[in-house]
């Protein structure tokens, strides 16, 4: 017998923890100023750089790519021309499938997303200051809830 949602929700959270955890995170993650930073750091909007970054780390079909960071594929063509006129990425030929084009990044565009890359990668204050067992008490947590959920391509923001 299977239990309704609000009962399992219960059990595996009686006093709400884990729902105030994941806001917390959410808040840290996505809210965090660093958004503005890395924008203001390489001169892109937020949005277009997680793309630049999905590529820089592998390259893609654009249909792959749009369904990589959740918009429609004729969306991700839009984004794709305006990074190609910026020369930080261009269309190349699929090796295998003829119809289809690979997004690949220029060299320009590899050493915006590795710059990008570095400001995300700054830990916030709070976090840096935090002791070195908290810290890996902290990164063996997160890597047991990272493994419990389907791996995204690239970057996950």
């Amino acid at each position: 017998m299977t239990k309704p949602r609000d009962q399992l929700v219960k059990t595996q959270t009686p006093d709400g923890t884990a729902a105030e955890a994941w806001r917390l995170l959410c808040d840290l993650v996505l809210d965090n100023e660093r958004r503005r930073q890395v924008s203001d750091a390489v001169g892109l909007s937020f949005g277009r750089l997680r793309v630049l970054r999905r590529v820089a780390a592998r390259s893609m079909p654009i249909g792959e790519l749009a369904a990589s960071v959740g918009v429609d594929p004729p969306n991700m063509t839009s984004v794709v021309d305006d990074l190609e006129s910026l020369g930080l990425v261009r269309r190349q030929p699929h090796p295998t499938d003829r119809r289809a084009k690979l997004v690949v990044p220029t060299p320009r565009g590899q050493q915006l997303a590795k710059q990008a890359n570095a400001v995300m990668s700054t830990p916030p204050t709070g976090l840096a200051e935090l002791g070195g067992g908290d810290l890996a008490a902290l990164v063996r947590i997160l890597r047991s809830v990272a493994s419990a959920e389907p791996a995204a391509p690239g970057p996950p923001y």
